[in-house]
């Protein structure tokens, strides 16, 4: 049998010799792990290096803005009422801001239903139409009813009223419209509703219109009279022993002519407060009071007496009746006026939420896209109606209450936006345009200007504000622009002051945070390069081309000149260098350069673009372009899709039933089928600014064009309509083609033109440049390469210059990232080192794969030799025993 283990046969150790034989050949092993630690120390050290740069040039951020050195503060007196903030368009100094009314969203509710999923109406489909305008004239409130007789004579008793919860003094002397709107005014604070009293009217048959008797001549006989008052003014009077027609009779001429002319009757008539219309002869006399007091007319009779009032010949035996009015409640923001009170009908009223528009009219607001909802059959349940228009995205919230009663469930539609101009119109049709079902026009049709089924909870209200003086209105309670550059955000009514100053704080900061950053880069690398004589030890990057480098390129551009403004250098804003190497800051240095030259830091520091064109503005650069003025020509400015009517439009134009076109909105190459939609056109009769609010709102309110960002402006000018996308240039288009109703002819007339937008044109520095919409950036190559301009109004031609200058924040900027970026100078060097390591550990496998090889070769040969030793030991131990045998025989 084989030997099966080394040294067995032998006794030859073979692994404890081939373990030291190898452990010599070993030894190199080590010369490789000290260079992978020496590169992964340099590696480490970088990553440092890399890091301190990566925060370095975190801190340029706000210096690279110009944005930063333009800013100013906002700080207010009362911060309950307003908080402000400012740009650098604002204006410093101090403004008085009086705030006088919150916008809010229009709310509408619905009458009580007992099921909010039971149908309602027939089912069949439905499409709502939601116009957003400003509803304006007339008022928002309830017309009471006249006062009965007995409230004329008793009054109203207290405790009979109450209005928005505050109850209404009344007692037995409020007894007319007159008292009863005065004490309702009294509380109008409380209430936010005020009270007119309606206009006090007697009959019309008083006189004997409408086919009632004829005033009657007046015959009195011996010992009688006769006398006619109202509002205790006697227009009337007969002795007694006078027959009708005689001498001093009374007859409807003698009222007729008491009635004419300035005399003493209509004098007296007049301090009361009453005036007439109409004559007795013709039997059309009326009496008014127009501050809705009671009028009274008596037919005072003693004795035997015949005519009078509706009296033909017959007896008469004297009338006295009171005439009253009722009054009319308006809602001072456009609430519903709630009634209450042990018995509100005594003031002509019911109990209960009341109010409507009364007078008003609506227009609607072309900016505001027109919503679209459809409700299929099965959805014209309250469930179903919330959860279409929700669903639609329309600019409406609904939702359902419950109140508590016998019919509980209400729809509730709120208005997403604020502003009296997020009013809503709702107008309902069936299919194809035809009549929609009663019970959902019942439910759901607004219209301010006519029916309105739902019922105003809170009008669509902007706020309302004075500026130093100036009224101000806004639609939002987040307001901008009532002060250049400061914007206003309102909480609740008053008054506060606002202050608007440098903001020198960001400034300083931003200064800071830079000194800061650089020092302690400064000391990374000084850490990372130091050498130590008296431990003799290096830092891990001593001596490195690459840290150097860095150190120069930033020293050497912190030690130039930049721009050609009044500040050029660091030092001018208390920025210097120390013994060190390390940057510190002078503060009052710095507070007085801000002082001074405020405006000219934001060069210093920042990339700046200053174009001598007002109408052209610097929009971007990049690392590419070099400082300079550069020239501006423009051989042709950007343009809108557009289309205008071949002629001016009539006085009014019709939108017929039913109406729908096919709009392609901005479509892209190829052709996106989002950017087509059918958009269908509210029927009616309008004004050519109605109309192009109209047409405007539909194609905005379309979901496709929402989903995508696409709108329209319209505008009327000469009297021809002109509709354009509102985007610029060449991606810029528009095509209306008819589908229903009301053709695009009968708008635009025959042969209207589809316009396609173009981008503008022009050069930059002499070297053409590449035009986006409004946008004009400089070509690559070109000394301004990268540089961007925006064109927004002017003509094509020479448009002056653009002057470009890098600041030091900007420049470090760069130079951080040409050090940090994929071909950076730290990044090849770390890309270096990684190699250096991966080759390491190349060579370390090969020679351990070597190692190998020579193991194997010495366990050959050692096996061997421990095979030869055996077998000799073998061979001397037989011998041994045969010598031993022949001399024991011998």
């Amino acid at each position: 049998m084989a030997i099966s283990s080394a040294g067995i046969g032998s006794g030859l150790n073979v692994d404890d010799l081939v373990s030291r034989l190898m452990a010599a050949e070993s030894a190199p092993l080590t010369k490789y792990d000290a260079r992978t630690a020496a590169f992964q120390t340099k590696l480490d050290a970088l990553s440092k290096l890399s890091s301190a740069v990566g925060s370095f040039q975190g801190s340029l951020s706000s210096l690279t803005s110009s944005a930063t050195f333009k800013a100013l503060s906002a700080s207010v007196s009362n911060s309950d009422v307003l908080k402000g903030s400012a740009t650098a368009e604002a204006a410093a100094g101090t403004y008085k801001v009086s705030v006088n009314q919150l916008a809010q969203a229009q709310t509408l509710n619905s009458a009580g239903y007992a099921s909010m999923t039971s149908s309602i109406g027939g089912g069949a489909k439905t499409t709502l139409t939601f116009q957003f305008g400003t509803t304006s004239g007339g008022r928002y409130g309830v017309d009471a009813s006249a006062l009965s007789g007995a409230v004329a004579t008793t009054g109203i008793a207290n405790g009979s009223l109450t209005i928005n919860g505050t109850a209404i003094t009344t007692s037995n002397t409020t007894r007319s419209a007159q008292a009863l709107a005065a004490a309702i005014n009294a509380e109008t604070e409380d209430t936010g509703v005020t009270a007119v009293a309606q206009q006090t009217a007697t009959g019309a048959t008083l006189f004997g219109g409408a086919g009632s008797a004829s005033f009657g001549g007046v015959t009195t006989t011996a010992g009688a009279s006769y006398s006619l008052s109202v509002g205790g003014v006697q227009i009337a009077a007969q002795a007694a022993g006078i027959a009708a027609g005689a001498a001093g009779s009374v007859s409807a001429a003698s009222i007729d002519d008491a009635l004419t002319g300035n005399n003493a009757t209509t004098q007296a008539l007049a301090a009361a407060g009453i005036t007439f219309t109409g004559s007795a002869a013709n039997g059309d006399l009326q009496f008014f009071s127009v501050e809705g007091a009671n009028i009274t007319v008596s037919e005072s009779v003693e004795g035997s007496v015949t005519g009078g009032l509706n009296n033909s010949g017959t007896a008469n035996n004297g009338m006295t009746t009171t005439v009253t009015a009722g009054i009319s409640l308006s809602s001072n923001n456009g609430s519903a006026i709630s009634v209450a009170g042990s018995n509100p009908s005594l003031a002509g009223l019911a109990a209960g939420s009341n109010g409507s528009y009364l007078g008003a009219s609506f227009a609607q607001d072309g900016d505001k896209a027109s919503g679209v909802v459809t409700l299929e059959p099965g959805e014209q349940s309250l469930q179903g109606i919330r959860d279409a228009i929700n669903k639609a995205n329309i600019g409406v919230q609904a939702s359902i209450v419950s109140d508590g009663s016998a019919s509980p469930y209400r729809l509730v539609l709120t208005s997403t936006k604020t502003g009296e101009k997020s009013s809503m119109k709702i107008t309902l049709s069936g299919e194809n345009g035809t009549t929609a079902d009663p019970a959902l026009q019942a439910l759901l049709g607004y219209d301010p200007a006519g029916a309105q089924g739902m019922k105003q909870t809170s009008a669509a209200q902007s706020a309302k504000l004075d500026v130093n003086g100036v009224a101000v209105t806004s639609d939002t309670n987040n307001i901008s622009g009532a002060i250049q550059g400061v914007t206003l955000d309102v909480s609740q009514t008053g008054k506060s002051n606002v202050t608007i100053a440098k903001d020198t704080n960001a400034v300083k900061t931003s200064v800071d945070a830079f000194v800061k950053a650089y020092n302690t880069l400064n000391s990374t690398m000084k850490s990372l390069t130091s050498y130590d004589p008296e431990t003799k030890k290096g830092g891990p990057l001593v001596g490195d081309s690459t840290v150097r480098s860095v150190q120069t390129q930033l020293r050497g551009l912190l030690g130039n000149a930049v721009g050609e403004g009044k500040l050029n250098t660091l030092s001018q804003v208390g920025i210097t260098f120390q013994k060190d190497g390390s940057l510190a800051v002078d503060s009052s240095k710095l507070n007085k350069a801000m002082t001074e030259n405020f405006g000219e830091i934001a060069g210093l520091f920042a990339a700046v673009g200053k174009a001598s064109d007002a109408n052209i503005k610097f929009n971007a650069s990049t690392s590419k372009t070099q400082p300079g003025t550069y020239a501006v020509s423009i051989t042709e400015m950007a343009s809108k899709g557009n289309v205008t009517s071949t002629a001016a439009l009539g006085a009014t134009t019709t939108i017929a039933p039913n109406t729908s076109w096919m709009v392609t909105l901005n479509q892209t190459d190829p052709e996106t089928a989002s950017r087509t939609a059918t958009v269908k056109l509210n029927a009616g009769t309008y004004t050519p600014e109605e109309l192009a609010s109209m047409i405007r709102a539909a194609i905005n309110g379309n979901s496709n064009f929402v989903e995508n960002g696409d709108t329209v402006e319209t505008k009327i000018e000469d009297g021809k309509l002109s509709l354009s996308s509102t985007r610029w240039g060449s991606g810029s288009n528009l095509k209306i083609e008819p589908m229903t109703g009301s053709s695009v002819d009968d708008v635009f007339g025959a042969g209207a033109v589809f316009n396609k937008g173009k981008d503008v044109a022009g050069t930059i520095g002499g070297a053409p440049a590449t035009g986006s919409g409004q946008t004009l950036t400089a070509a690559a190559g070109s000394k301004a390469e990268g540089l961007k301009i925006d064109v927004t109004d002017g003509v094509a031609g020479e448009r002056g210059t653009i002057s470009f200058t890098q600041g030091y924040a900007y420049q470090l900027n760069n130079l951080a990232t040409s050090f940090l970026g994929k071909e950076g100078l730290i990044t090849n060097k770390a890309d270096g080192l990684n190699v250096s390591i991966k080759a390491v550990d190349k060579e370390r496998v090969r020679f351990t794969e070597r190692l190998e090889q020579t193991e194997k070769r010495y366990r050959a040969q050692f096996t061997a030799l421990d095979s030869m030793l055996a077998s000799m030991q073998a061979t001397s131990s037989y011998l041994t025993q045969q010598l031993a045998a022949l001399a024991a025989n011998s």
